[in-house]
């Protein structure tokens, strides 16, 4: 769980996500899905901020039915695909989630 401390302290990572959102056109439930999931694994380091921020798009969109490809959303986020591909299943497991089995 975040504190609302966590939210301030991200806002900036915050309105990257909206921003990706939009390139993405992702629906309001991924937004808010993704913008939990980063709150709730956020590092500590700027450079793996964005692949958390890649990552939570990807997973946010993929809960919520709202599924979008590794490489669309890297482009959005502006990473590489394996950066979505590496850290997306490890970020479901840190937010106590199950991934999918398909």
């Amino acid at each position: 769980m975040y504190s609302a401390r966590d939210h301030v302290e991200n806002e900036q990572w915050l309105s990257e996500i909206e921003r990706a959102a939009d390139s993405l056109d992702l629906e309001p439930s991924a937004r808010s899905r993704a913008a939990d999931l980063f709150l709730s694994t956020v590092p500590e380091s700027d450079r793996s901020k964005q692949a958390t921020l890649a990552a939570s798009l990807y997973v946010g969109a993929l809960i919520e039915g709202d599924r979008r490809s590794q490489k669309a959303v890297a482009d959005a986020v502006g990473v590489a695909r394996p950066t979505v591909q590496q850290r997306w299943k490890e970020l479901i497991e840190e937010a106590g989630l199950k991934r999918p089995n398909w």
